[in-house]
Formats: C-alpha cells, sequence, structure tokens
C-alpha cells in the first residue's frame, strides 16, 4: 500500500476529491492530511473521510523535524501539494526527491511564482488577454512553481470569461486531472525503483 500526505491551507475541495478517488484504488490512499492553519476547511473534510490529521506552525515547518517525524511515522510515500501555499523547505525536498507534487492554476511558467495564487492568478490571465489558461501539474522544488512540469491542461478563454469564471473552469479540470496524475506518477516513479 503506497501512502499519500496531502498538504492544504484551506477549504480543501481538491485534497477531497483526491482522497476520494483513492478510496476506489486497492494500493494506494490518503493517509495524512497536514495543514498550517488550524481553521482550514480541510481538516473537517479529513476527519469525515476518517483520514488523519495534523496542524503545523511555520517554525515547527521550517525550524524542527516534527513534519519529517509525523511523515515518516506514518509509512508516508508521496507528497500532495494541493492549495498548499508555503515554499518545502530542503530537509523535505531531500527526504521525498521526485514524490512531491503540486497543482498550479494556470499553464506554467506563466503566472507562477510567490503570491500567485487563485484568484490572482485568473486576473493575470484576463489582464495578459491571453486566450487560453488552464492547470499545471508539477514536481515540486526549492522554488515556487518552477519544478518540472508533469501535465498541463487548458481550455479557451472566452470574451465573456471573468475570474470567477475561469476559476470554475480551471478547478473542473484539477477534479477531472489531478487524482488520475497523482497516481500516475506513483506508479512510474514505482516502477524505477
Amino acid at each position: 500500500m503506497k501512502k499519500i500526505a496531502v498538504f492544504a491551507s484551506g477549504s480543501g475541495t481538491n485534497a477531497q476529491n483526491i482522497a476520494e478517488y483513492f478510496l476506489v484504488v486497492r494500493d494506494i490512499r490518503v493517509s495524512l492530511v497536514l495543514a498550517n492553519k488550524p481553521d482550514a476547511f480541510v481538516l473537517e473534510r479529513a476527519k469525515k473521510l476518517g483520514i488523519p490529521s495534523l496542524v503545523f506552525t511555520r517554525k515547527e515547518f521550517y525550524e524542527s523535524e516534527v513534519i519529517l517525524d509525523a511523515l515518516q511515522r506514518n509509512k508516508i510515500d508521496f507528497i500532495v501539494l494541493a492549495g498548499f501555499l508555503w515554499l518545502i523547505p530542503d530537509y523535505l525536498l531531500k527526504a521525498f526527491s521526485r514524490r512531491i507534487i503540486n497543482i498550479h492554476p494556470a499553464l506554467l511558467p506563466k503566472y507562477g511564482g510567490k503570491g500567485m495564487y487563485g484568484d490572482k492568478v485568473h486576473q493575470a490571465v484576463i489582464q495578459s488577454g491571453d486566450k487560453q489558461t488552464g492547470i499545471s501539474i508539477h514536481y515540486v522544488n526549492d522554488h515556487y512553481d518552477e519544478g518540472e512540469i508533469i501535465f498541463q491542461d487548458s481550455f479557451d478563454i472566452l470574451p465573456e470569461d471573468t475570474a470567477e469564471s475561469i476559476a470554475k473552469k480551471v478547478h473542473a479540470l484539477e477534479y477531472l486531472h489531478f487524482p488520475r496524475i497523482i497516481e500516475e506518477t506513483i506508479r512510474a516513479v514505482d516502477s524505477l525503483k
């Protein structure tokens, strides 16, 4: 059984979608949800799904091994970032080399980097006049949104689109593709062992 830890900061719709997808996959499971905000709704979603969770502080994340200890204690094989906004520290990048992936609500390398998340991304896309946008699923490295791209999907931006309508279309792509790409990536990493 391969075990996934999902890091999230907010509502957790992607985390829930991922966890539910893996309920019907025999050999992969979301086994831990980690949040950097004690009031993040993702914690409620995890509780309803019976998934253990852990809340941590910035100091614990960057200045201790609390997170690494929890991941090792839970025998985590793979990390997924689903709306998690902090840069991943070196100790986790080393311990989970090519086993941490993230999703971004735009076609990287455009509209990535620190501070580019949620509606900020969609507003930037509209202001640019781009004809397409979409999602990027990528490996995580020591820079925001600069890891190797694993998968992208896109859609045309319509003249009447707003940041809100683009967000809905992006979420639909995230829900459709992210769990499947996670599974394919885990299986590809396993086949290299």
